[in-house]
């Protein structure tokens, strides 16, 4: 899961690095997996290096060239932190703006006094999933990072029982509603029509990000019952501070990029027009950096200024947000780069090539296609990119409806099961502050049930509709 552009993406597809059989790459899959495990769980090594060692591991045991492994895994790993990186370093800066001024404060002060016990959860999948809705997973997390923590740490509740709501709500949004990238290509690729298929998504969504949000996040708590990271949890400004930004200030900065993106989105629906005046700017604007820096750049007035911060305040809290997202940029572009030494080994095309001749349902052969490439490659776009390529045959004779749902299913495969090879998995894992058993128990259950109970409702809605 990155945040690179719909064209990026859909070249990751490169030349294979290796000519191996099906056979042999299955293994190296595997093998390289394997490692990955081995090392994290047993010798207990840094996520970093494990996923550096397991790339090359994987290269040689497909019989790739080390130089073209080394190739494939910094490729990977310089697009992903090209795409990831730099929002991931101003959504640090955005929340230790928003925790210094007493910001973060103020939201979860009033959150906590409007939400009891129970309906936290549902507060959190409601917040998470209208800021998802025109937002990257990887911005929406850096967004709300911030009052999960927060908000699990003063109400004394389980951060699990915070934080998959607020994940379940953004992974819905990423996977199966347009304008995400994943959903806009099949789209595109299944000649779908746009507004039926944000109809059917949002549909979809609600009874989806329900059952894997709060629903499992009760049955999560109990498996994995952990505190909010030390490390990672916004400090109580100090007492010196005279004041502190209003509930609506503070709200408006958060909202501010949510805002651009949406913007940007419904602009690019209604005109559909790239020489547009009027869309240039907004793809301007409403692209997930401009839009983060804006709220950066807003939020040093609203907030730092509102608290009643000096220049040089402002300046040392932007200088101390940057220090501890060193390791997870590190593990996230690691990911990325595993990533990309699976799709340059061919892995995407020897599952394409076994699909090929399965007889199934249109709507079953997309979601299975998407989760095969989903757990080789780790990369929900991808996945969603190469399914919806392959069975857009099938959607020439389908009514709207019934492309939309197609479309659908395969966004819905793109999600199962985020593992190792996965960047997102990771960077929930560091977010959190768990070990790769527990994030497996947690993010990929909650991943695996958004997949298996939107296809669910897919099919039900193929049989009505």
């Amino acid at each position: 899961m990155t945040s690179l552009s719909v064209e990026m993406l859909a070249a990751e597809a490169a030349e294979p690095i290796t000519s191996a059989g099906n056979a042999q790459l299955g293994i190296a899959v595997l093998a390289g997996i394997a490692v990955i495990v081995l090392l994290i769980t047993k010798l207990k090594m840094h996520a970093f290096l494990a996923l550096t060692i397991g790339s090359l591991a994987l290269g040689s045991f497909a019989g790739a060239a080390p130089a073209d492994t080394i190739l494939s895994f910094t490729k990977g790993l310089g697009s992903t932190v090209a795409g990831v990186g730099v929002l991931i370093a101003l959504g640090a800066i955005l929340g230790k703006l928003l925790a210094d001024s007493g910001g973060a404060d103020q939201v979860v002060d009033t959150i906590l006094a409007k939400a009891s016990g129970r309906a936290m959860p549902w507060a959190m999948v409601l917040i998470a999933s209208i800021i998802g809705l025109p937002l990257f997973f990887e911005v929406g997390i850096v967004l709300m990072i911030p009052v999960v923590l927060l908000v699990a740490k003063r109400g004394n509740y389980s951060l699990m029982r915070i934080g998959i709501p607020a994940l379940a709500g953004l992974s819905v949004m990423h996977g199966l509603i347009p304008p995400h990238p994943g959903p806009l290509v099949a789209i595109d690729a299944l000649d779908a029509n746009l507004g039926v298929t944000l109809a059917l998504g949002v549909l979809v969504a609600i009874p989806t990000v329900i059952i894997a949000g709060p629903v499992f996040s009760r049955y999560a708590a109990r498996w994995v019952d952990i505190k909010p990271p030390e490390n990672m949890i916004p400090q109580r400004p100090s007492e010196d501070l005279d004041r502190r930004p209003s509930f609506a200030a503070t709200l408006a900065t958060i909202l501010l990029p949510v805002v651009l993106m949406l913007l940007n989105a419904l602009v690019e629906i209604v005109v559909d027009n790239p020489e547009n005046g009027l869309q240039k700017v907004t793809m301007v604007i409403g692209s997930p950096l401009i839009a983060l820096l804006a709220a950066v750049l807003v939020g040093m007035f609203t907030l730092g200024r509102a608290a009643g911060f000096t220049k040089d305040r402002i300046a040392g809290t932007v200088e101390k947000s940057l220090a501890p997202i060193a390791g997870i940029l590190l593990i996230v572009g690691a990911g990325g780069g595993f990533k990309q030494t699976l799709i340059d080994a061919g892995v995407g095309q020897m599952i394409l090539e076994f699909s090929e001749n399965w007889s199934i349902p249109a709507l079953l052969l997309g979601w299975l296609i998407a989760v095969a490439i989903r757990l080789a490659t780790g990369s929900a776009t991808v996945a969603t990119i190469s399914a919806a390529g392959l069975v857009a045959p099938l959607a020439a004779d389908m009514s709207a409806s019934h492309a939309a749902l197609l479309v659908l299913a395969v966004g819905a495969g793109s999600l199962f099961f985020s593992h190792v090879n996965d960047a997102g998995f990771w960077l929930v894992k560091e977010y959190f502050g768990m070990d790769v058993g527990q994030t497996v128990k947690t993010w990929s259950v909650m991943e695996t049930i958004i997949s298996v109970v939107a296809m669910a409702f897919i099919l039900l809605l193929s049989l009505l509709l």
